[in-house]
């Protein structure tokens, strides 16, 4: 569920306004992601995100905790998120000697 295009807009305001809003990236988020559109209407600003999700990773910024209600992660898609998933997997893949080995185009395995 959620925007994936400026003008999109899938989840009502008030839960966007009452929840904790988690981003992956502030300036495709605020141009194409869920919160482009109110955002854009000034029903949302800075103040009403709680943070990147990178900053939670990094521990700069607190996650989800027990205390909080529904909490609203406007994933636009990173490359970088999608290329840290597949190390993590290929990593794991070859700990456990699992998969299956290929060429890809213009090199050898």
């Amino acid at each position: 569920m959620g925007a994936d295009a400026e003008g999109k807009h899938e989840i009502a305001d008030h839960v966007l306004r009452n929840a904790k809003l988690v981003i992956d990236d502030y300036d495709q988020c605020t141009h194409s992601g869920e919160i482009n559109v109110p955002w854009r209407e000034g029903l949302l600003g800075d103040a009403d995100l709680h943070g990147e999700l990178g900053d939670i990773v990094a521990g700069t910024v607190e996650g989800r905790t027990a205390e909080d209600g529904v909490t609203v992660f406007d994933s636009t898609g990173l490359a970088i998120q999608d290329v840290a998933a597949a190390h993590v997997v290929y990593e794991h893949a070859r700990e456990h000697d699992a998969g299956t080995d290929f060429a890809l185009v213009g090199t050898e395995t």
